[in-house]
């Protein structure tokens, strides 16, 4: 796998208006944190517009959080908005910050899970979630963990150059490489490197078994054992949190999981969703509920969406 290069088509006319937007984006990003939060804040009602979003947020908290009055799911929509219209922002930190600010932004625990695997000379998937802190927390995390990750390239080859080679630089000698790459994966995994790997979407029913989220029948993808056995890797989890105080974030390294994987699709799906499950709950408002999650339904069942 090579580094990403510039390439000189990247300065072709069509693509000066995403460069310009790039420009002010990194702008924006240079204000103090906390105005950046202010702005998000004040920005996040004009999430409503996109109705497409907007209805499968509302579908996916009506049907996680079932026991919720209808107040309650307003106040977690209007929190899940806020984090949504933050993730923009804290993408700008995540690719603009120099290292030595961003250190100043958040405190990391579990280190010592990666150093134990590195030890023993292993390699490991590091569970992620699609939360909307997820770039400020690979960011976060490079600063201790030097790891390669999966990401889906984008349609705008700017957009695409930059968030490829912007995450690679989360820490030195990182890889980013398309999610379809397995081979790539688990030819480092067997290397004892680590990669970033969130298995939280919906990629239709041939790569999927049903298992519950949040007591909803969703189809869970199999590869995260499946990976694991492969490149004979641990699963060390990893979350970011946003604190409510607007200090900042707080990273967790999470034990590995034990006994993983057992063979049984459906036991270790369920274990991926069980684990997630828990640490949404410390922080629902941050999850990406705007994603269609449970676009695939069980065979006879109609469409949530």
């Amino acid at each position: 796998m090579a580094s990403t290069h510039f390439s000189r088509a990247l300065l072709a006319p069509r693509h000066w208006f995403t460069w310009l937007g790039v420009g002010v984006w990194f702008l924006v990003a240079q204000l103090p944190y906390r105005m950046q939060l202010a702005m998000a804040r004040g920005l996040s009602p004009l999430l409503r517009k996109n109705k497409k979003r907007l209805h499968q947020a509302q579908t996916n908290l009506r049907l996680c959080f079932p026991d919720l009055s209808e107040t309650e799911r307003e106040t977690l929509l209007r929190e899940t908005l806020f984090s949504t219209a933050m993730a923009v922002f804290e993408t700008g930190i995540a690719w603009f910050w120099p290292k030595s600010r961003l250190r100043k932004l958040f405190t990391i625990t579990g280190v010592e899970h990666i150093e134990q695997a590195r030890a023993e000379g292993q390699g490991a998937l590091l569970l992620s979630l699609h939360f909307t802190t997820l770039d400020i927390g690979s960011a976060m995390l490079g600063q201790y963990v030097n790891y390669d990750g999966m990401y889906r390239p984008h349609a705008n080859a700017v957009y695409d150059y930059l968030q490829k080679t912007r995450r690679e630089a989360y820490c030195k000698g990182g890889m980013a490489f398309s999610r379809d790459n397995v081979r790539a994966m688990v030819s480092q995994l067997r290397k004892g490197r680590m990669i970033w790997y969130a298995p939280d979407r919906d990629l239709g029913e041939k790569m999927s078994v049903f298992v519950p989220f949040f007591g909803v029948p969703t189809a869970t993808v199999t590869a995260t054992g499946q990976f694991a056995r492969m490149g004979r890797a641990k699963i060390i989890p990893f979350t970011q949190r946003r604190l409510d105080d607007g200090s900042g974030y707080a990273v967790t390294i999470h034990p590995p999981f034990e006994n993983y994987p057992t063979g049984d699709d459906i036991a270790d799906a369920r274990r991926v969703n069980e684990f997630m499950e828990k640490e949404i709950l410390k922080c629902p408002g941050q999850y990406f509920w705007a994603q269609p999650r449970f676009k695939t339904r069980p065979e006879g069942e109609p469409s949530v969406y």
